[in-house]
């Protein structure tokens, strides 16, 4: 995990109370800046839909000059607030990291930022951002 996202993480647990927590994350997803049209425009590629997501989130990954990446989230459902959150945080966390970062990063982290109280299908979701995203990285070597 880079040290931008665990810094990020940790400013989550700064909010143990549930209530505080899911206004955190609301005030994060509200950040959302979708995909610039110089990475992606609509209709989006289906190979950058994330599979089995309610939200409809696809996910980008582009090289950066110095030789590390930088992923870029599309949310299509206006409701999918969780979705945008975690774009964000994956955003911020991860700009500038190497394709071995990237890969290094546990999926359960979803878990870490929302808790298990989140349902199945949405938690599937939220995983599969995680996967999608590092199976592009992956193609960055």
């Amino acid at each position: 995990m880079t040290t931008r996202l665990q810094a990020l993480l940790d400013d989550l647990e700064m909010f143990p109370d549930r209530a505080d927590r899911i206004q955190m994350l609301i005030g994060l997803g509200e950040r959302f800046v979708d995909v610039d049209s110089k990475v992606a425009s609509r209709p989006f590629d289906e190979r950058h839909r994330v599979p089995a997501c309610e939200s409809e989130v696809f996910v980008w990954v582009t090289k950066r000059a110095d030789g590390t990446l930088e992923p870029h989230f599309a949310v299509e459902n206006p409701q999918g607030i969780s979705a945008k959150a975690l774009a964000v945080l994956l955003k911020e966390g991860l700009t500038g990291a190497t394709s071995s970062e990237i890969a290094a990063l546990p999926d359960d982290v979803v878990y870490q930022v929302f808790g298990n109280e989140l349902s199945m299908g949405k938690s599937l979701g939220l995983i599969g951002m995680i996967r999608h995203l590092k199976a592009l990285a992956a193609a960055h070597p």
